[in-house]
C-alpha cells in the first residue's frame, strides 16, 4: 500500500518501510550499489526501530510501569527515537550522553521532552553507559539496556530484514553492508538473510584507526557480561553512533553466531568526504556513519564481480551533525564564487549601496488615542511588573532580547504589538502610536524598567555590559542571576552582527 495514502494512529505507525535506492554516480558501473535510507524514519534514524521495539517488549513482559521514568545511554540517535515513543506512550525519558557528541542531538532530545544528562568525554561510551545504570539502580528507573537488549534485533528481523527480503525478492543480493553501533542492526538482520537468503554475504564496516572486531582481541567482560571497561584496541574516530569503545554483546552474539564474512575498516576522512558527496552528486542527505558504511560498500563494489548487487545501509540524517566536523568545510557567508554572481548584476547587494529612494511624503501629524496613551503609561508604571517590552512576535531584536532576560532569569511583561490580542480595532497601531509620541523613537522594541525609558535591543545589551542595567534591576527589586556572564550580543542571530 502506498504509505502516502495511509492513515496512522499515532506517529509510531510511521516507522519502518524505508526506500531502497539505487546510486546512480558513486557507485562502480559494474556493479548495482543500494542504499537503504532510514533517515525516512520520524525521527531521522534507524534507532526509531529499537526505540520502539524495545518499549513495547519492556510493556508487554510488564517490566515497564505506566508513568515509570526510561533511562538509557546513547550517543543521540537511540535517544531522540526514545524521546519520540515515550513522549507518545507518556513516559518521561532520561539519556545520559558523553558530553563530546554533538549539540543539535542535545536539543533535540530536550524539545521533545527528555533530560539530557553529560559525562565527561574522558570517560566514553562506557562512562555514559555506567551512568545510566547507576541511575535506574539508584531510582528505579526501566533502563532499556540497547547494547544487549533482545528486543533491539527482534525489531529488525521483524521489520528491517522483512523489508529487504521483499524489496529484493526474485533478484539477486550479494552483499549486505553495515556498520555497528549496539549490533542490533547487524544481528537482526544478518540472522534472517543467513537463514532465507545464504548467498549473501555479510560485511561489517568499523573504523581505520579503531578496529575492535579487526583486532581479534576479546572484549573485557564482568561475570554478568557487562563490559568491564574500553576495549584495548579502542581510539576516538569521527562515526558518532558506531563502536562504542567496547564490543557490545549484541555484535560479541553476530560474531560468535559466524553471521560476519568479512569486516572492512573505513577511514573517517573519507567517510566524511562521501557523505559530502552522496548529498551533492545523489541528493541524499546523511550522517557520519552513512558516509563511513558507504566506504565500507564502495570497497565491496571494487572488488565484486560483475552484475553483482550490493545493499547498504544509511542509518541516519545529515542535519544533527551541523555542529560537527562533517560540516566544517561548508562556509557560512558567501564563498569568493557566490561574491561574483552577486557582483554580476548591480542591485540587492553587501558590497554597493542601493540607489537613493525619493524621500517619502512628510507624515500627517498622527493623533493619539486616549485609551492607548493611557494603556502605555500604566503599563510601564506597573509596580507589580517593573520590566516592560513593547515588541512584535516575529522580530529577532525581539526575540534577542527575550533570550537575553531568559537567561538572566529576569521576569518581565511583553506587549507583543502585532499579537491577535491588539490587532481587533487596530489596537497595537495606536499603542504604537502612543508609544513612540511619548519617547520619540519608532523603532521596536522599546524596554522599560520601572517607567524609564532604556531603548531597544541594543540599548540594553549596551546597558548590560556598562552595568546600569543591573543598577536600575536592583533600585526596582527585580530578582536576576547575578552570577550569569556573557556577551549579550551573542543574543543576536549570527546574521545580525555587524559585518566585518
Amino acid at each position: 500500500m502506498n504509505r502516502a495514502t495511509q492513515k496512522f494512529n499515532d506517529i509510531l505507525g510511521t516507522i519502518g518501510d524505508t526506500p531502497i535506492v539505487r546510486l546512480n554516480k558513486l557507485a562502480p558501473r559494474h556493479v548495482s550499489l543500494y542504499v537503504k535510507i532510514e533517515a525516512f524514519n520520524p525521527m531521522g534514524s534507524v534507532k526509531d526501530r529499537l526505540a520502539l521495539g524495545v518499549i513495547e517488549d519492556a510493556e508487554r513482559r510488564g517490566d515497564l510501569k505506566p508513568g515509570q521514568t526510561v533511562v538509557e545511554a546513547t550517543s543521540g540517535n537511540t535517544g531522540i527515537g526514545l524521546a519520540m515513543v515515550c513522549a507518545v506512550k507518556g513516559y518521561p525519558l532520561v539519556v545520559t550522553m558523553a558530553e563530546n557528541f554533538s549539540i543539535e542531538r542535545r536539543k533535540l532530545m530536550r524539545f521533545l521532552g527528555a533530560r539530557v544528562v553529560l559525562t565527561p568525554a574522558a570517560l566514553k561510551g562506557s562512562g555514559m553507559l555506567a551512568k545510566a545504570v547507576e541511575l535506574a539502580q539508584t531510582h528505579g528507573w526501566f533502563l532499556c539496556r540497547q547494547f544487549e537488549n533482545e528486543a533491539n534485533p527482534d525489531a529488525h528481523s521483524r521489520t528491517t530484514a522483512q523489508e529487504i527480503l521483499a524489496a529484493f525478492a526474485g533478484e539477486r543480493l550479494d552483499y549486505f553492508v553495515t556498520g555497528f553501533g549496539t549490533g542490533g542492526t547487524l544481528k537482526g538482520v544478518a540472522r534472517v538473510l543467513r537463514a532465507q537468503r545464504p548467498e549473501t554475504q555479510i560485511i561489517v564496516c568499523e573504523p581505520d584507526n579503531s578496529q575492535l572486531l579487526g583486532s581479534g582481541i576479546p572484549q573485557p567482560r564482568h561475570a554478568d557480561r557487562s563490559p568491564a571497561g574500553s576495549h584495548p584496541n579502542f581510539r576516538p574516530h569521527l562515526m558518532q553512533g558506531w563502536s562504542p569503545d567496547f564490543i557490545p554483546r549484541l555484535t560479541e552474539d553476530a560474531v560468535a553466531l559466524k553471521l560476519i564474512d568479512r569486516i572492512v575498516p573505513v577511514n573517517g576522512a573519507q567517510s566524511l568526504k562521501l557523505s559530502r558527496e552522496l548529498a551533492q552528486q545523489e541528493g541524499i542527505f546523511v550522517g557520519i556513519s552513512a558516509g563511513a558504511t558507504l566506504s565500507g560498500a564502495l570497497t565491496v563494489c571494487e572488488q565484486a564481480r560483475p552484475g553483482a548487487t550490493v545493499l547498504c545501509m544509511l542509518p541516519d540524517t545529515g542535519e544533527r551533525y551541523l555542529s560537527t566536523p562533517l560540516f566544517s568545510e561548508i562556509p557560512v557567508d558567501m564563498t569568493e564564487e557566490e561574491l561574483a554572481i552577486a557582483r554580476s548584476t548591480p542591485n540587492y547587494r553587501f558590497d554597493a549601496p542601493a540607489a537613493a529612494p525619493s524621500p517619502p511624503p512628510p507624515d500627517a501629524p498622527q493623533a493619539i488615542a486616549p485609551d492607548a496613551d493611557a494603556f502605555v503609561k500604566r503599563t510601564i508604571t506597573d509596580p507589580g511588573q517593573p520590566v516592560v517590552m513593547f515588541a512584535l512576535e516575529w522580530c529577532e531584536f525581539c526575540w534577542s532580547v527575550r533570550r537575553m532576560f531568559a537567561k538572566h532569569e529576569i521576569a518581565y511583561r511583553s506587549v507583543d504589538l502585532d499579537s491577535v490580542e491588539y490587532q481587533k480595532d487596530n489596537r497595537g497601531a495606536d499603542i504604537r502610536a502612543a508609544l513612540s509620541a511619548r519617547t520619540a523613537v519608532s523603532t521596536i522594541p522599546q524596554i522599560f524598567i520601572g517607567g524609564e525609558f532604556i531603548g531597544g535591543c541594543t540599548d540594553v545589551f549596551n546597558a548590560h555590559k556598562d552595568g546600569r542595567l543591573d543598577a536600575l534591576l536592583e533600585k526596582h527589586h527585580v530578582a536576576y542571576n547575578r552570577n550569569v556572564r556573557v556577551d549579550a550580543y551573542s543574543f543576536l542571530p549570527s546574521w545580525l552582527h555587524p559585518r566585518a
